[in-house]
């Protein structure tokens, strides 16, 4: 009996990521059959604002692709379901698998590889932050005139006061600088002992601010904003950065009473707080339109990574969660909103990727950006505003030479590419993983009261296990059921040349280890910057190890290991 349950829950599945399939494909890539090239589009015919728009962009925290009103029946999002269909929604558009890389990206317009943060995150104690010769996009938008400001999360690195917000391109700032902090008390822990207090008010710690659920915290100061600001004398960026709907899932009680039916509690209080965000983009909305900033206005929403399925998210029906580089870790939720975009009510299928939004937003204030270079983004409001072709035809998801795994050679890699190198691509239809792509079940919603530990290995390969290598056509199957590497070589050498070709542009990584003064006990118990303006940067040589617990390790096995990876960190760019 509970063979044939299962047999049948199977053949469901298959028929729903089917059904899936054709519904993204319905956008025949015209790049793909012209080849696997990637070119710029000077696009000088587009329609643009006759005054620069009020740019409001919301982004969330771990919301995955089954976490919005309308892909999934148990979210209750009415509020962005009624801006997203009154606008454009964004149904191929990717973000990064984790969150410094979508900042990073989004901030910059480049990709991991041109900024040294190809690696994990930035961590609490690290010396590490976004990169300082680096143009931010709120510096380029206020060279346009603009009013800057950012709510809530940073997560770019913090260790001097050159790396913050306010040194970055933003008039003010309010919000937490490191990953992840309570919702009510702001206390942030790096590792079960080392925590401090992290709510800031531009430079300084915003201290005895605590005590209230920071997504209404953070929209207060969003509505403040727009009411002590003058729609019609200057343009307005405001970036809001919510904390939600990242753990720890602490929702206020009330929120949680409407989900009461919802049998597993993880999923109930996340999509409680999936409802908070929706009330807050509600009241900022409405804060938009009473104080005149509505119809010289764009609304952008978007995640920086999929969902954690543990912590009550849901990415299905696609494959792999958050800190992977399946399309469940980066295809992300997203849509504009505004009166200024020419057709409306529709949705896009058009390739766009989070470092697109550097020179959109900078083209729409008015600046050229052809005089810039180095981005690896491209403006796509035409394609957005009146669904022309996006002039995105690829899209280098990232290559981190630290990240490797144990199998996986050049044999495999068709004497191109080390295929023990995690890195994966998308070029048209095709997507190209190498390496360790993070963990890959496809993970259905969770409807019981418990998440059973069996559910997460329900559909593993273990084949998989021994491979380093994957090649799917993501347009027809956007769940990566069928890897095609071994039918077509073709495609795949063509691949593996791009990653190639793109890893010669790459910059040394950047990730430092960590340094003991961050301690909050040794900077008034708050976390803040730690070296001082004037010090000079420390001659940092070495690779944070996650085991270990950053314990120095003097053993000759050790020495040798890391000898091994700053030498193979060295000849990366030329070797593979």
């Amino acid at each position: 009996m509970s063979a044939l349950f299962g047999l049948q829950l199977f053949s469901r599945w298959m028929a729903l990521c089917l059904l899936f399939g054709v519904f993204l494909g319905l956008q025949t890539s015209a790049s793909s059959s012209s080849g696997l090239r990637s070119s710029r589009e000077d696009i000088t015919t587009a329609f643009r604002p006759r005054q620069p728009p009020h740019i409001i962009f919301i982004l969330t925290d771990d919301q995955g692709f089954n976490d919005i009103g309308y892909h999934s029946r148990d979210v209750r999002s009415p509020t962005l379901d009624k801006l997203a269909s009154e606008g454009v929604r964004l149904e191929n558009y990717y973000v990064q698998p984790l969150c410094t890389p979508s900042r990073s990206q989004l901030i910059t317009g480049r990709y991991q590889i041109h900024t040294g943060l190809q690696h994990s995150i930035i961590r609490p104690r690290q010396p590490n932050c976004l990169p300082l010769d680096a143009v931010t996009l709120p510096q380029r938008l206020q060279e346009a005139g603009y009013s800057t400001h950012m709510v809530g999360k940073w997560h770019l690195g913090f260790y001097r006061k050159d790396c913050l917000p306010t040194r970055r391109g933003f008039h003010t700032y309010f919000g937490s600088l490191t990953g992840s902090v309570d919702y009510y008390t702001y206390g942030s822990c790096d590792g079960k002992s080392l925590c401090g207090f992290d709510l800031h008010e531009g430079e300084s710690v915003a201290w005895g601010r605590g005590g209230k659920y920071s997504t209404h915290l953070y929209t207060q100061r969003v509505r403040k904003i727009l009411a002590t600001h003058d729609s019609s004398s200057q343009p307005l960026f405001i970036f809001l950065s919510l904390q939600a709907v990242h753990t720890p899932l602490n929702p206020p009680k009330e929120y949680i009473y409407p989900f009461r039916r919802m049998g597993n509690v993880p999923r109930r209080k996340y999509a409680a707080m999936v409802s908070i965000v929706d009330e807050a983009v509600r009241n900022i909305t409405y804060a938009l339109r009473k104080y005149g900033f509505y119809r010289n206005s764009v609304v952008i929403f978007s995640t920086d990574n999929g969902a954690q399925p543990l912590t009550g998210g849901s990415n299905w029906p696609l494959r792999g969660c958050k800190g992977t580089y399946w399309e469940g870790g980066i295809r992300g939720v997203g849509f504009v909103h505004s009166p200024l975009i020419r057709h409306r009510r529709r949705v896009s299928r058009a390739l766009i990727h989070i470092t697109d939004w550097y020179p959109t937003l900078v083209g729409l204030a008015g600046g050229n950006v052809s005089q810039y270079q180095g981005l690896d983004g491209f403006d796509v409001w035409p394609t957005i505003s009146e669904g022309k072709e996006s002039p995105r035809l690829e899209i280098l998801h990232n290559i981190d030479p630290l990240h490797r795994r144990s199998r996986g050679s050049f044999k495999e890699g068709h004497g191109l590419w080390d295929t023990t190198v995690q890195a994966a691509i998308r070029v048209g239809d095709w997507k190209l993983l190498t390496g360790d792509p993070g963990h890959g079940d496809w993970v259905p919603p969770q409807v019981l009261t418990n998440f059973p530990s069996s559910w997460w290995n329900l559909e593993r390969r273990t084949g998989e296990k021994r491979k380093s290598l994957w090649l799917f056509n993501v347009t027809g199957d956007p769940c990566e059921r069928h890897d095609l590497a071994v039918h077509r070589p073709d495609v795949v050498k063509e691949l593996l040349a791009r990653l190639v070709l793109y890893n010669r542009t790459a910059i040394p990584v950047r990730y430092p280890p960590d340094d003991t003064r961050a301690d909050p006990s040794l900077n008034g118990g708050a976390w803040r910057p730690w070296v001082g303006e004037g010090e000079e940067e420390e001659n940092w040589d070495g690779i944070y190890y996650k085991r270990g617990k950053n314990r120095k390790r003097k053993c000759r096995l050790c020495k040798l290991q890391s000898f091994f990876k700053k030498f193979n960190l060295k000849i990366m760019s030329k070797q593979i």
